[in-house]
């Protein structure tokens, strides 16, 4: 199998992966299953960042939340330690189904593993493969879920800088630079907390 038809393969089993999710998503008008939407919006992002991502990226952030209907956030104790909890679960889950996957597609066990150990973020900041996927995940956040995620919780003013601010620390000046260019698109209310945040020491 050639290099190409290795990244299809994995790119496609994904892809159906993701189709399976019964939670649907609106895109341009058009229901998607969520994860299979989030997928998209992940490779987009990536696609703007880097002009010609490798392999291990384009299926890392594909699979960055590959089936992760399966591990709902429900299953996990209320709180800050149980969201950790749920979210290192997620991280290994999704990485230990991307490794299979992409072994299944030929790729030898020392890239599987690679792209296993870039979902679970436990190399952040050390590694710029780590830091790119959190960047395309924290670009995605802020362009898609942001608003209706502002929107839908009770407004708590010392939280919502927290969460930006968090956003903002975990991205590297490459996710810096994009997010400040986003930031313009978006409504008033949502500039104005961007700028207190960041205007703030942190």
């Amino acid at each position: 199998m050639s290099n190409e038809q290795q990244l299809g393969c994995a790119l496609d089993t994904i892809d159906e992966a993701n189709c399976q999710d019964p939670n649907v998503e609106r895109v341009d008008g058009q229901s998607l299953p969520r994860e299979y939407a989030y997928s998209l919006h992940m490779t987009r992002w990536l696609y703007a960042l880097e002009a010609a991502p490798s392999d291990r990226m384009q299926i890392a952030c594909r699979a960055q939340h590959i089936e992760r209907w399966t591990r709902p956030r429900a299953d996990y104790p209320e709180g800050r330690k149980g969201y950790y909890q749920w979210r290192q679960d997620c991280g290994k889950f999704h990485g230990e189904r991307a490794a299979e996957i992409m072994a299944g597609c030929g790729y030898p066990d020392e890239e599987c593993q690679k792209v296993a150990t870039i979902l679970t973020k436990r190399e952040l900041r050390n590694d710029p493969d780590t830091q790119l996927l959190e960047d395309v995940a924290c670009m995605v956040f802020l362009e898609r879920y942001f608003a209706d995620f502002y929107e839908k919780t009770d407004y708590d003013k010392d939280k919502w800088l927290r969460i930006v601010r968090r956003t903002w620390g975990k991205m590297s000046p490459r996710g810096h630079e994009a997010a400040l260019q986003l930031a313009g698109t978006m409504p008033d209310h949502l500039q104005a907390l961007l700028q207190e945040a960041l205007a703030e020491p942190q």
